[in-house]
């Protein structure tokens, strides 16, 4: 996949979201829509996703969204890429739920989007890592439309009360993949593992991996990611 940091012919904007974009061959039959985490930008999971080998699902489209530029209270207020205020420590009682139902909306509008340039529902997978985790779960699991999957990394479910209610009925059994390390000092293990229980309890089949490391992504992780997008993407 050419890189979309190095091309700028294939910068692209919605009304709410500016996005880079790679495709791994005409045609894509598939696209994943990759939401970075706090203080990064689309940029950063470009790398990785050049790792995986998706050859077997035919051409690929691969999103990377910038999240707006906010200020995060928990860093003394300092603007950067965030898709949501992190209030404090206590990311399950101070949740900033104005912040996450806008960036929810705006990744509604890519998926959308998706669709209008002929990608079928059930051939977009959402995955995200940290704040974009929580997205990936938040939004795809209100989409109105089967997804494919959804795919978190090192995150959790935000909203968590709510997401009985608000999830959609499409939705109600997508395939998610769920990874976290378990010496994260970011976003503790526990807080995964609570997300991933509490989904299960919702009746979600959840597919759970968790890797001897803290805040970030392994090669171990990829290869089972990149195993279980094949499984989802041929599967649709």
């Amino acid at each position: 996949m050419a890189s979309p940091a190095t091309d700028p012919s294939i910068m692209s904007a919605t009304p709410l979201l500016e996005t880079l974009e790679g495709e791994t061959g005409p045609n894509p039959a598939a696209s994943i829509i990759v939401l970075h985490g706090l203080g990064a930008d689309g940029n950063d999971f470009v790398p990785i996703c050049e790792e995986l080998d998706l050859d077997a699902v035919g051409p690929v489209r691969f999103i990377f969204p910038n999240a707006p530029v906010r200020p995060v209270t928990i860093n003394g207020g300092y603007r950067m890429r965030a898709w949501y205020d992190i209030l404090g420590t206590d990311l399950q009682r101070s949740e900033d739920e104005a912040g996450l139902r806008e960036s929810c909306a705006a990744i509604t509008a890519l998926l959308d989007r998706e669709r209008e340039r002929g990608v079928a529902a059930n051939r977009i997978v959402l995955a995200g890592f940290s704040q974009g985790c929580a997205m990936t779960l938040m939004a795809g699991l209100r989409y109105g439309e089967r997804l494919a999957g959804l795919a978190g990394m090192s995150g959790y479910l935000p909203l968590a009360d709510t997401t009985a209610a608000e999830r959609s009925p499409a939705n109600h059994d997508v395939p998610i993949f769920l990874a976290h390390g378990t010496q994260d000092p970011v976003v503790a293990l526990q807080r995964g593992t609570a997300s991933r229980d509490r989904l299960a309890a919702l009746g979600h089949g959840v597919e759970w991996h968790d890797y001897p490391m803290e805040h970030s992504v392994c090669p171990e992780e990829v290869a089972d990611l990149n195993r279980w997008l094949l499984k989802v993407l041929s599967t649709a």
